[in-house]
């Protein structure tokens, strides 16, 4: 199971961010654990400069804007064996 952030203050790129990560993740049949990271703090120690961010397991894969869907389904697949 993949843990994903999205990092940023709560606005609405970021929550449209969260629910573009939940509804790819379950077209794709994937489990995932998804944290919105609010922290200011936490933000810049993960060095997103430009919300909204998204983190998989902890490594920053997008940040500075609301992915598009294709973007997501990259992020989430990128990893998965065939």
């Amino acid at each position: 199971m993949k843990t994903i952030q999205v990092y940023g203050s709560g606005c609405k790129n970021c929550t449209v961010t969260a629910d573009r990560i939940t509804a790819v993740a379950a077209d794709l049949g994937l489990h995932i654990q998804l944290e919105k990271v609010t922290s200011l703090e936490a933000i810049m120690l993960a060095g997103v400069m430009s919300t909204p961010g998204v983190g998989i397991d902890g490594v920053i894969k997008h940040t500075g804007s609301v992915p598009s869907l294709e973007r997501v389904h990259e992020l989430l697949t990128e990893d998965v064996v065939a």
